[in-house]
């Protein structure tokens, strides 16, 4: 998720606070993703530093004002023109904490995967539920975003339950490993004997 093209892009729809910015992308993105309010104004800073946003003075009650900058309004055009590759998404924990599992002794694998199914299942019916009660007409663009980010989410759920069923029944196929044989003990005496034995020729 980033962070920093989400508040240019709110600034591209003119000048803003803090408070106001974190409370329009979390109505955009239906609070999937909470901004607490100093990632808020720790991302403005860099903005500011990186001449895409300018402070533009405050307003009645003292709240700093930002506005994005012509670069800035070029970063946003950029960031929707350009796809996002695979490569720059935040790395998957359920599939290093899958291979992680396969590889330690003494995990059971097939529990991890059902204790995650049941899990997903659980989530994917609390979006379903979310999707089903929502007007099928959305009202605003608001309510569109919502349902766009929340239709994202059943989406990668159906497809994580999918591919915990091919992980489960892949290893089914492929049966337990043979046991691995323990590595040798190192003794620092004996390492270190063959030297003394050489030392003392």
């Amino acid at each position: 998720m980033s962070i920093r093209h989400g508040l240019l892009a709110l600034l591209s729809h003119g000048p803003r606070y803090g408070y106001q910015l974190r409370a329009e992308f979390e109505t955009a993105t239906g609070a999937t993703w909470p901004l607490n309010i100093g990632q808020v104004y720790s991302t403005l800073s860099r903005l500011e530093r990186d001449e895409l946003v300018v402070r533009v003075g405050a307003d009645d009650e003292g709240r700093l004002v930002y506005r994005v900058t012509p670069a800035g309004e070029a970063e946003v055009r950029r960031w929707f023109a350009t796809p996002v590759a695979r490569a720059d998404r935040p790395r998957d924990e359920l599939a290093i904490k899958l291979a992680m599992a396969v590889t330690a002794p003494g995990v059971d694998v097939g529990r991890v995967v059902q204790t995650q199914r049941t899990a997903t299942l659980r989530s994917l019916q609390d979006l379903t539920r979310l999707k089903r009660d929502a007007p099928a007409a959305p009202a605003d663009a608001g309510d569109r975003a919502w349902r766009l980010v929340l239709e994202s989410m059943i989406f990668q759920a159906e497809a994580e339950v999918r591919w915990l069923d091919h992980c489960e029944s892949y290893l089914a196929r492929l049966g337990p490993l043979p046991a691995a044989e323990p590595a040798p003990a190192s003794d620092p005496a004996q390492a270190a004997a063959p030297d003394d034995e050489e030392a003392r020729r």
